[in-house]
């Protein structure tokens, strides 16, 4: 049926891929501490959505499950990003690292956008 994916033992020892994944990691863990905490359980609308093209009530409100969908993007960017990148590792270490680097910019952006988003609250 499928096929188990088995970890290439260059890519546990390759130091380059292993430090972007450890950032990756430790990314996700930042946007995670970063909404949790920020979360209050006494709001219940946050500022989900900007609309430029509206010019009244260009905010749009939502509930706290919006802003914990972020969390869920962050774990989905780490999980896939790094399965993709052991795939791709076996095809050539510079896309793999290319995938990683890609994953990276994700989880950024999204604590940048996150942070913005309970900062207007």
């Amino acid at each position: 049926m499928g096929e188990v994916m088995t970890i290439p033992k260059v890519y546990l020892r390759d130091r380059l891929a292993l430090l972007i994944v450890s950032i990756n990691g430790f990314l996700l863990l930042l946007l995670t501490v970063l909404i949790l905490l920020r979360l209050d359980t006494s709001h219940n609308s946050y500022i989900v959505q900007y609309r430029s093209d509206v010019v009244i009530n260009a905010f749009r409100s939502g509930s706290s499950i919006d802003l914990l969908s972020f969390i869920v993007f962050g774990i989905l960017v780490f999980i896939l990003n790094t399965l993709i990148s052991l795939r791709a590792y076996l095809i050539h270490r510079q896309l793999a690292l290319t995938v990683l680097g890609l994953g990276t910019l994700l989880l950024v952006l999204a604590i940048i956008v996150s942070n913005a988003l309970l900062v207007l609250r």
